[in-house]
């Protein structure tokens, strides 16, 4: 049943209302356990549209197999999504930086505390993100160190490729994840493929994991796929790899390959004259798990991150 969880008066009297679809077994004990799965947070990032869209199709498909609530909030930044603008349009304002929110507060942070308040209580919240439209990145949960305990057991079912173990001082504590964890409502952060794209392939192994984690959780009990075995960061070390030269990236390198030290990543170019200008080779043995996706760069922009001292 799709309800609104929030609205907000805008100019020319339009309405500004963020909505959810709850999908509820049809006989209830009143002990069911709920997720909440949530996108739409940056409006340039549609990855999580499909998972959406896929998640709705195969549960509505099968609701005899349906045994818990599952809350889809597809657009939590709508003026965002319908005008591919990260932000909300006119704020010049991350959405993802007002969390908690304040009840009586700015419209945003308005927002922000009744979308809070509508998932408190939920027994697990996914929060899928993707990247921006410079880079791609492999399905990947990334986890705060202070809740990684807790968290990563439950990141090993989303059938994603790697899970990124953040030190606590790179957690922003206004983010919604970080707010939904401190009210211990366990939140996965999901980020993959590229921005203002659909990467199908991305989404679909995605929620294959998703329903994994469903019935881990006893939330579906219908067939679901065995997840695949996702690299931890506690395994290894990032490596970052930055331009040293303005120009067009030319990879000569696939996205989530194993790389050896000394492996040639790419070129940085200079189409007026024909020359390269940064001949980029990996720093360490390793997995390329985010690469440059636009081409153009400029000194210092990030070209790679690779996971490196892992064995695979």
């Amino acid at each position: 049943m799709v309800e609104t969880v929030v609205s907000s008066a805008l100019p020319v009297d339009e309405l500004l209302s963020i909505k959810k679809n709850r999908l509820e077994p049809e006989h209830q004990s009143g002990r069911e356990k709920r997720i909440c799965i949530v996108t739409g947070t940056h409006g340039d990032e549609l990855e999580g549209q499909y998972v959406c869209y896929e998640v709705n199709r195969r549960i509505q498909a099968h609701m005899e197999n349906l045994r818990g609530i599952v809350d889809i909030y597809p657009a939590l930044n709508p003026l965002g999504v319908d005008s591919i603008t990260r932000g909300i349009p006119k704020f010049d304002l991350d959405m993802n930086r007002i969390f908690p929110g304040n009840k009586e507060g700015s419209m945003a942070e308005y927002i922000a505390s009744e979308i809070v308040n509508d998932i408190d209580g939920a027994d697990l919240c996914i929060d899928i993100h993707s990247s921006n439209i410079f880079l791609k990145e492999i399905p990947q949960v990334r986890i705060s160190e202070e809740t990684a305990k807790k968290l990563v057991p439950m990141a090993k079912y989303l059938n994603v490729d790697f899970i990124w173990v953040h030190s606590a001082a790179t957690v922003l504590e206004s983010t919604l994840a970080h707010t939904m964890n401190m009210r211990n409502v366990p939140t996965l952060v999901v980020e993959m493929g590229v921005g203002m794209r659909i990467t199908r392939q991305y989404c679909e192994q995605l929620v294959d994991g998703i329903f994994a984690l469903m019935r881990e959780e006893e939330i579906w009990d219908g067939e679901v796929q065995q997840p695949r075995e996702p690299v931890v960061s506690t395994d290894g070390e990032v490596s970052f790899i930055n331009a040293e030269a303005s120009g067009v990236f030319i990879p000569t390198v696939e996205h989530w390959k194993n790389v050896k030290k000394g492996d040639p990543i790419g070129d940085i170019v200079q189409p007026l004259t024909g020359k390269i200008l940064h001949h980029i080779d990996s720093p360490v043995d390793g997995e390329v798990f985010t690469l440059r996706e636009y081409p153009v760069v400029y000194e210092g922009s990030l070209i790679a991150r690779i996971l490196g001292g892992i064995k695979r």
